[in-house]
């Protein structure tokens, strides 16, 4: 019986092969794009579970009244330490880093590279493979370093590298030998290596050489920079450490910090999907919801061209039943044609993934898992979804076409369903409606980004070029930076040069509070430093509000700039009255002269509102990390290559490796240009969908209406007006959903602006350019179809049967 199922199923199948093509290709590419999704999804959910007793490791995050106080994902530095020492019964085991970068030498190889300083317990806390080396020794000594594998590799050509050595640079200018001590195998990601976008570090150096990279101290109370990480004993949570951090924190921090400051421990396994406002969890749930409605997409082509095709199969059916056959069979036997399908469709899609895979890795910024490389039950899973698909796209179709009279089955009519022509075209609807949200969606969020590229910024970001250079923090140093300065000005290619601690990039230096003389310092408002030399507001070309930037005449000794948002917080009434005005820092001897008011820039996303901002001198804060390149107009690749000869010549055994603005810009609203992307590929996989939908209907449509067009014909019906007889059918259905999906688009994209303080204002026209090309890519399909239905002969149309 099974047998025989299976072979009528396939004989139908192939029967209809230009059907069962549209169906297994619109099935195939729901299906791959579920695929993909859904590894995406799992390899993010696997970060940080498979670190060692994960389900103990916590991060301790600071959550400060005054977001400028302080970094969330840092905190006090001897907290994680002192919480093993003081509460034994609750900490097992603690882990801290401090993140630099250096510049990194071995033999003729020189590059800048990402530095984690922290404590010898990371090697046996989190249970990183090593490849080489002894875990419990490998970072106790001063100038010992443990490397990763790819570092080992870049560096060396080799892994068996124990006891040989790299050169690092410090802040003073000084350099030396480091000793490997071990080297780790690929890192899983993981939010202690990789703790952020900016800091995945391959180098990790003890807590013993903090002197050499002159570092704050890592026991001072005052430091707040430290990533702090515990480990808990068996049966404590989270909860049990509230009582022993207020503690600590009473005991050992200012009244100020205790007002302000509130330590979470979060589970780390949690941690990466809680993060930057939910950042990740919110982007599985919009690719989630994208690729569940592109399968059920897919699933309603099938259910619709199995409806409209079920014609052709009334007399089979009919005979059927005359012949003693049952409804529960002919139940069986759709649904089996519908299992094969969507089995080949499974399989197309199976082959298709490691195809597919490398473009939508790139969309999403990380690689993909193979489907081999998943668990086991996976398999189990690829199969429940087949047969819940197979089913879900094929019940309907069953019932309707098994319920039938057998009178009107032999007939080859519908007629006691009607051939369920609501139904359908709500089903088209449907795919049309989602398919018009998506390509709304898309096209707000390309205004949106266009945006963040565009002239809000408040410097001009064009032919800027900026690379990170060898750090000599002293006055010697200092000025020899500025002498490199300025032969690099000198250079044909180049408009302007500028020095500084800090770039446009989100990653601000600090937050150092200010208050003005003769106010109380508890009145003091957090903002974010900049530290520059004279020539930065020329090179961004950051327009001044009122007085004067910085000059180089070393005349700024205790000048400072601010932004307008600053001066406003501190309570001047304009920009004007700020100049001249004299403000402080708590426990800083020193007063500060407001020299000049600049205008709001952007210096981070703009998620967040623009911050209060001071602007410090080079020649009082000596602390640079920065050169940036104003490059002339023309051909920016031979001003790059001059650059980096001039760069060999001034600052030999370092790397010039420079970055864009547009690059740097590109980080910050990394997971915003990911959703764009997952939009542009959403909609472009909807569209095929719904027209592969619209060119198996419209197929279906004109075989039943074959003697129609040729009486039509012969009555004097011309070409065009059998094109569109076929065409407002589907464009009604179209502007029906238009008004369906234009409030549901507004609704969804309204709610993802929200999150932003700075954002474009939703209007009409990308609704209507939206349904207009919706409506012009379906016409020509629809065109093209039946164009050549209406030049045939009529006398061949009132043959047909």
């Amino acid at each position: 019986m099974i047998k025989n199922y299976l072979k009528i199923a396939w004989r139908n199948i192939t029967k209809r092969s230009f059907y069962s093509l549209l169906n297994i290709a619109g099935l195939g590419t729901g299906i791959v794009f579920t695929f993909l999704i859904g590894a995406y999804v799992w390899s993010e959910l696997q970060v940080n579970k498979k670190l060692h007793n994960a389900s103990h490791q916590y991060i301790l995050t600071s959550l400060w009244k005054d977001p400028n106080m302080g970094y969330e994902l840092a905190t006090l530095g001897p907290l994680a330490k002192r919480l093993k020492e003081d509460y034994p019964n609750l900490v097992k085991n603690y882990y801290r880093f401090d993140g630099i970068t250096s510049f990194v030498s071995k033999d003729e190889k020189h590059f800048r590279e990402n530095v984690q300083l922290g404590d010898s317990t990371l090697l046996s806390l989190y249970g990183f493979k090593l490849l080489d080396g002894n875990a419990a020794t490998a970072l106790n000594e001063p100038y010992s370093v443990v490397i990763t594998k790819d570092i080992a590799i870049k560096y060396f050509g080799k892994t068996n590298i124990v006891g040989e050595t790299i050169n690092m640079g410090s802040s003073s200018g000084t350099k030396h030998d480091f000793t490997i001590n071990a080297v780790l195998d690929d890192i899983p990601e993981n939010s202690v290596t990789t703790l952020n976008a900016e800091n995945k570090n391959a180098i990790f150096v003890p807590t013993a050489s903090y002197a050499y990279f002159h570092r704050a101290d890592l026991e001072a109370w005052q430091n707040i920079q430290i990533a702090s990480y515990v480990e808990l004993q068996d049966g404590v949570t989270a909860q049990s450490l509230a009582k022993p951090i207020q503690q600590l924190l009473q005991q050992n921090t200012t009244e100020v910090t205790q007002k302000n400051l509130v330590v979470k421990p979060i589970l780390l396994s949690n941690y990466y999907l809680q993060k930057d406002n939910a950042l990740v969890k919110r982007m599985l749930y919009a690719l989630s919801f994208i690729g569940l409605f592109i399968l059920l997409m897919a699933v309603v082509n099938f259910i619709n061209i199995a409806i409209s095709s079920g014609s052709n199969r009334m007399k089979e059916i009919g005979v059927r039943k005359v012949m003693g056959g049952m409804r529960p069979q002919l139940i069986i036997q759709f649904l089996t044609e519908s299992l094969i399908l969507v089995l080949i469709a499974t399989l197309v899609a199976v082959a298709i993934y490691p195809i597919v895979e490398p473009l939508f890795a790139q969309m999403v910024g990380k690689p993909l898992p193979a489907l081999l490389s998943l668990p086991v039950y996976f398999i189990f899973v690829v199969i429940t979804f087949i047969v819940l698909l197979g089913l879900l796209a094929g019940i309907y179709p069953a019932f309707v076409l098994s319920s039938v009279n057998t009178i009107n089955s032999l007939k080859g009519k519908l007629k006691t369903v009607k051939e369920n022509i609501l139904l359908r075209k709500s089903l088209v609807g449907f795919q049309f409606c989602i398919a018009l949200v998506v390509l709304i969606g898309a096209t707000i969020v390309t205004q949106q980004i266009a945006h963040f590229f565009g002239q809000g910024l408040g410097y001009n970001k064009e032919y800027i070029v900026a690379s990170q250079v060898p750090r000599d923090w002293t006055p010697a140093g200092v000025r020899k930076m500025e002498t490199v300065r300025n032969e690099f000005a000198a250079m044909p290619q180049v408009a302007n040069v500028s020095l500084s601690y800090e770039i446009p990039n989100g990653m601000n230096g600090g937050q150092p509070p200010i208050y003005k003389l003769g106010t109380d310092s508890t009145q003091a408002i957090a903002m974010q430093a900049l530290v520059t030399d004279e020539n930065y507001l020329n090179t961004y070309q950051i327009p001044l509000q009122s007085g004067e930037f910085f000059d180089s005449k070393g005349l700024d000794s205790g000048k400072v700039v601010l932004n307008e948002k600053a001066a406003t917080a501190l309570g001047y009434k304009d920009a004007a009255t700020a100049v001249g005005q004299t403000v402080r820092i708590p426990g800083d001897p020193t007063l500060y002269t407001v020299k000049g008011v600049t205008n709001d820039f952007h210096f981070g996303s703009m998620q967040q509102a623009i911050q209060p901002m001071i602007v410090f001198n080079l020649a009082n804060a000596t602390n640079y990390r920065y050169l940036s390149f104003k490059l002339k107009p023309g051909n920016t690749s031979n001003s790059i290559e001059a650059i980096q000869k001039k760069w060999t010549t001034l600052l030999p055994g370092t790397s010039f490796d420079y970055v864009f603005m547009d690059d740097a810009l590109k980080k910050i609203y990394k997971s915003e240009l990911q959703l764009q992307k997952a939009a542009y590929t959403a909609t472009v996989l909807s569209i095929i969908i719904v027209l592969m939908g619209v060119l198996g209907l419209v197929s279906l449509s004109i075989q039943k209406r074959t003697k129609e067009i040729g009486i039509r014909k012969v009555l004097g019906a011309s070409v065009s007006g059998i094109v569109v007889l076929f065409m407002k059918d589907f464009l009604a259905v179209i502007i029906v959903a238009g008004i369906i999906a234009c409030p549901i688009a507004w609704f969804i994209m309204n709610g993802w602006l929200s999150d932003y303080a700075y954002r474009i204002n939703i209007t009409e026209t990308p609704f209507i350019i939206c349904i207009a090309g919706l409506v012009f890519i379906t016409t020509i399909l629809i065109a093209l179809q039946t164009i050549k239905t209406g030049t045939e002969n009529p006398v061949k149309s009132l043959r047909t049967e």
